[in-house]
């Protein structure tokens, strides 16, 4: 039996909707904003994908650490919508849909929702990883988009 349960968050950067697409479209970048990724790889493309990538994260239960590997696609990759979906043994998924929106004086809104599927008993471990994780995420995901624009120091 499977449960599944979504959460959101919204983040604000001063950059343009593709500079912030480009970022969260490519997940080879995530491993500076993610705190459980340890490693992003890139693979070709699967079916129906625009990129698909295997991803290694580093966990903890209590006193035990471990490391998990997943895979994810990239389905939709627009100035104003990513959808990605992570997979992960034993019939755990992830669905990230961020939609960006430009706000005056160049802003970005990027409004992010996360749905998570797991088996019931492994379900509350996970999606409190993942909520953790996500938000953990959103905190850095500003600044990070922020510094993108910035032009570079003075030599």
């Amino acid at each position: 039996m499977l449960s599944s349960d979504t959460f959101s968050y919204t983040v604000q950067a001063r950059c343009s909707t593709a500079e912030a697409a480009a970022m969260l479209s490519d997940l080879t970048r995530q491993g500076e904003l993610h705190p459980l990724i340890v490693r992003v790889r890139r693979l070709p493309p699967r079916p129906g994908a625009r990129a698909s990538y295997t991803i290694n994260d580093r966990l903890a239960a209590g006193p035990v650490r471990f490391r998990t590997t997943y895979h994810a696609d990239v389905l939709v990759s627009e100035d104003d919508e990513i959808v990605t979906v992570a997979r992960q043994w034993p019939s755990t998924t992830v669905r990230n849909h961020t939609r960006l929106r430009p706000e005056p004086d160049g802003l970005v809104r990027i409004d992010v929702e996360i749905t998570l599927t797991a088996p019931t008993p492994l379900f509350r471990y996970a999606f409190r990883q993942a909520r953790v994780a996500h938000l953990a995420l959103a905190t850095r995901l500003g600044a990070a988009l922020d510094r993108s624009g910035d032009p570079p120091p003075p030599a």
